[in-house]
């Protein structure tokens, strides 16, 4: 709701040339630690020479290592079409899912028109990470820089001496950003899994292999949705275990399977008898529109996955167009599930679409299929932080010890996200604070101030200095004010969180 999986770091100190008013300094001692790791026989993290198509997650395009991607064209390298292939499967989450009540939040008007202009933006700044990317390997000389390698020279580049003086704060920062970003993602997921694995056990007796049956069924009340996840967690320590990305690649499979199959199925069944429109507003009340900005940002952020992509193309001068066309084809299918999945079901419409979906065998398989898949990927996005923050930990023991560090580490971070999505057990709040939080840092605030702090001593003119900084400030806002009304809808919720059977909203 894939990504080129991240590859291992090398173990040479990087030193970036003193020319051009970058400076010359050493990786940071914490990027160091890591290195050396790495570089020693250690080698459950760099287990990750896999090809993209075998991560389906739209958080693993999130990461990647400096100096760990080949030169453009060698081998392993992928073809325009394999690349326009991850990019699609690298943003179909459970972000997708919750587009329809992202809709309900802003109106069935500005809704749409909202999701084209935030589309826009984003795959703006998307373009803009890569300019910049091509202009340090140009300048430095170097096959490939990763995202935060990119704001870090940004930094190095900027006419402050402030800046340039804490510029390794640029890969901390952005380091910090994804840490939250895929944490939330697995939140996420515990929550989605929870939700759905609940509706269809309580449902069990009453479902039926009638899908146009519009009777309500009464569930059979089980256990809370928090008991289900705390159920999950077990599994997905041991999921987590796993080291290797190669050895999960046949999963990842699975959950590119289940998760197609499942969105067809999906679609099949909103676009049939669509109740009249009429009755739904135009545009929602403002107040609940930052809810809406959260969710549309954690979908639409994929920003992490633009350079690793590009770097396995065989011919990159292509990734541009690639990029846009493909970014186009999944801001239609957002507009589209996000527009379809609110007019289907109106008011009803829940935290994921797949909780409406009627209690007949069919549809409840769809939940069950897209439930396998958000699983699996959960390793997948798992990595993503496991990458940063467990070679802190165990470069600093002996070596004997090294083994039952980190897999307490990966169990320690497993509850933590668990414990999260306890405390706030609502889908539809744990996305939009996720997206508002840190998607919306990485997707919008930070490309366009790169941009800046990399050209604004070579020229810049006014005009692309305004974009810039209005496209910064708006992702400011959509932060802040984003970030406020979902926890102040978690604190005091205007309206108990709904919970019905989704055919009711036949009846």
């Amino acid at each position: 709701m894939a990504a080129p999986a991240p590859e291992p770091t090398t173990g040479l100190e990087l030193k970036a040339p003193a020319s051009g008013g970058l400076s010359a300094d050493p990786v940071p001692p914490a990027t160091m630690s890591t290195q050396r790791l790495r570089n020693e026989d250690y080698n459950d993290y760099s287990s990750t020479d896999v090809s993209p198509e075998e991560s389906p997650s739209e958080g693993l395009n999130n990461f990647s290592s400096p100096g760990s991607y080949q030169r453009f064209g060698e081998s392993n390298s992928t073809t325009w079409f394999q690349t326009l292939v991850h990019l699609l499967k690298g943003n179909i989450g459970t972000g997708l899912l919750g587009l329809p009540l992202a809709v309900k939040n802003a109106g069935i008007l500005m809704g749409p028109l909202s999701l084209l202009v935030i589309g826009i933006v984003a795959v703006h700044c998307m373009g803009i990470l890569v300019k910049c990317a091509h202009h340090f390997c140009r300048r430095l000389n170097k096959p490939f820089v990763d995202y935060g390698d990119t704001v870090m020279y940004g930094l190095e580049s900027s006419p402050s001496s402030w800046l340039r003086n804490h510029a390794h704060w640029g890969r901390h920062l952005v380091d910090f950003f994804l840490i939250v970003t895929q944490l939330g993602f697995c939140c996420v997921y515990f929550v989605f899994l929870a939700d759905n694995f609940k509706q269809v056990i309580e449902a069990a007796n009453g479902t039926t292999n009638n899908c146009h049956n519009n009777e309500t069924v009464i569930l059979t009340p089980t256990m809370d949705s928090r008991l289900y996840m705390l159920t999950f967690l077990p599994f997905l320590v041991l999921l987590v275990f796993v080291r290797n990305l190669r050895a999960l690649s046949i999963f990842s499979l699975l959950a590119n399977i289940t998760m197609l199959v499942s969105l067809v199925m999906l679609y099949q069944f909103i676009v049939q008898n669509i109740p009249d429109p009429s009755r739904l507003p135009l545009v929602a009340p403002w107040k609940t529109y930052p809810l809406f900005f959260g969710t549309a940002i954690f979908a639409f952020e994929g920003i992490g996955m633009v350079l690793p992509l590009e770097n396995k193309m065989k011919d990159p001068q292509k990734f541009p167009v690639i990029l846009y066309m493909g970014m186009a084809i999944i801001t239609a299918l957002y507009i589209s599930l996000g527009c379809l999945g609110y007019l289907q079901f109106g008011a009803n419409i829940q935290g994921s679409i797949t909780l409406n979906l009627p209690n007949c065998w069919l549809y409840q398989s769809v939940k069950l299929l897209y439930s396998i898949g958000i699983f699996f990927t959960y390793a997948l996005q798992f990595y993503v932080p496991a990458e940063i923050i467990i070679p802190f930990f165990v470069s600093r023991v002996p070596e004997h010890c090294e083994l039952v560090v980190d897999l307490f580490v990966r169990t320690v971070l497993v509850c933590l996200t668990c414990v999260l999505a306890i405390l706030i057990p609502r889908l539809d709040l744990v996305i939009s604070l996720v997206g508002s939080v840190s998607s919306s840092a990485l997707a919008l605030i930070i490309p366009p101030l790169l941009e800046i702090t990399t050209y604004y001593s070579e020229g810049m003119s006014p005009i692309t200095i305004a974009k810039d900084a209005l496209i910064s400030i708006l992702g400011f806002v959509g932060f802040v004010v984003g970030t406020y009304e979902a926890l102040y809808e978690l604190i005091q919720p205007s309206s108990a969180p709904v919970f019905i059977n989704s055919t009711s909203a036949f009846v």
